[in-house]
């Protein structure tokens, strides 16, 4: 009887996960907001933690937590949104240019030392399209109020969608501790403290993996933005800031950001040997600071994922949830390698 009531209580519990399982993939497309809210919620519960045992009550200090995300998040956006948006335009208005740079310089230089065909990529035909797209918008500004005027239902519910990731995130983060212990009430008496062990454990990877990695890219776009705009790239804090956006996968950072630098060093300067040579030195030392300095400061070993487990878990996480799973692939990832490595030593004994 007792055989049969284990065999009854796996399977269910089985069946009940998968189901979960089925339910949040068909409710992806309106997951996001929960997801970000909940993402935002874990990374400020231990500062709240930290305001509640100095004496606050819970309320008090969610509210100071949010006011100074807040404040920081405003800051920054006044800051660096002027900045990228001239950069973005300088874009815009050169994209033609490096167009006609890469038409009739750029592509005969490659059929010369490499043999590449250049007719296999028309670059007419870009330059058409974004021509015809500017004619017929004006600016990116146009093109914007054009397609919110075409969707204005899809505008409202992103902004629906964006507003209430603040509001997901105050309520979990005030009833944090009430939304554990109920979750852990839920787990059979027999497992309890086994899983409570494996979520604390889990709490921790995650959480110091997630703040170290944010204080990686941070460190890696400002080193990156500083070090090409000290080499006179026009183009620098924009390149720099996305090198450090990609640095969440390991060397893709590294890798886009030494292309797209290098295309503006041979784009913006005619004499560009010395200046690609600063470039690629910003580069390797940004890598050397990386490995050397930066991850293992902020992050350690706290993970223990192999790059290609982390490359896998991103792409995945985006296809199956698309910008929420991209968030949440190495969170994810890091508590299966924690899980993992407990299954592994319970059968190892």
């Amino acid at each position: 009887m007792n055989d049969a009531m284990r065999i009854y209580r796996s399977t269910l519990g089985l069946a009940l996960l998968v189901l979960t399982g089925f339910l949040v993939y068909w409710l992806r497309p309106i997951l996001t907001p929960f997801l970000a809210g909940a993402l935002l919620a874990y990374l400020g519960n231990p500062l709240a933690g930290r305001l509640q045992r100095i004496g606050l009550n819970r309320t008090v200090s969610v509210s100071l937590v949010f006011l100074a995300l807040t404040a920081i998040t405003v800051a920054v956006a006044l800051m660096l949104i002027p900045l990228v948006g001239r950069q973005i335009g300088m874009l815009q208005s050169q994209l033609p240019a490096m167009i006609e740079w890469a038409q009739t310089q750029a592509l005969p230089w490659l059929e010369a030392a490499m043999g590449i065909d250049a007719s296999l990529l028309d670059l007419n035909v870009i330059r058409d399209t974004l021509s015809t797209h500017w004619q017929s918008t004006g600016n990116v500004v146009a093109g914007v109020v054009q397609r919110v005027t075409q969707s204005g239902f899809a505008l409202a519910g992103a902004l629906a969608s964006l507003a209430l990731i603040p509001v997901v995130a105050f309520y979990l983060l005030r009833d944090w501790n009430n939304v554990l212990a109920a979750s852990l009430a839920l787990v059979p008496g027999a497992w309890r403290d086994t899983v409570a062990g494996l979520a604390r454990e889990c709490d921790e990877v995650v959480g110091a993996f997630l703040r170290g990695q944010l204080l990686v890219m941070i460190s890696l776009g400002l080193f990156y933005a500083l070090g090409l705009w000290l080499v006179g790239i026009q183009l620098g804090l924009l390149i720099g800031l996305l090198s450090g956006l990609a640095a969440v996968v390991p060397y893709l950072g590294f890798i886009v950001g030494i292309a797209a630098a290098t295309l503006a060093t041979l784009f913006q300067f005619n004499d560009w040997l010395l200046p690609l040579v600063l470039v690629w030195g910003v580069y390797g030392a940004g890598q050397m600071l990386e490995s050397v300095v930066f991850t293992p400061l902020f992050v350690g070993d706290r993970i223990g994922l192999h790059p290609v487990v982390v490359i896998f878990a991103v792409l995945a996480g985006g296809q199956l949830f698309g910008f929420a799973g991209v968030l949440l692939a190495l969170p994810i990832a890091a508590v299966i390698a924690v899980l993992l490595r407990h299954a592994h030593a319970f059968v190892t004994g």
